[in-house]
């Protein structure tokens, strides 16, 4: 189930970066919500990008 987990998070940042980057953020900007939902919804989206770009390049220089 970890190696699942590590692949998925892998996946998720390289499939996700961008679009998660550009529009999940004009969204939180369009979109009025308290400052703690944004503050809250941009870490995770932040986090999960990063977290997943960290284990694939883990990976890479395992490989390397």
């Amino acid at each position: 189930m970890k190696k699942f987990i590590v692949f998925a998070l892998i996946w998720y940042s390289q499939q996700f970066a961008i679009p998660f980057w550009i529009v999940g953020h004009i969204h939180l900007h369009l979109v009025t919500y308290s400052d703690w939902v944004t503050f809250t919804l941009s870490s995770i989206m932040h986090l999960s990008v990063i977290s997943g770009f960290w284990l694939d390049w883990l990976n890479y220089k395992k490989i390397n």
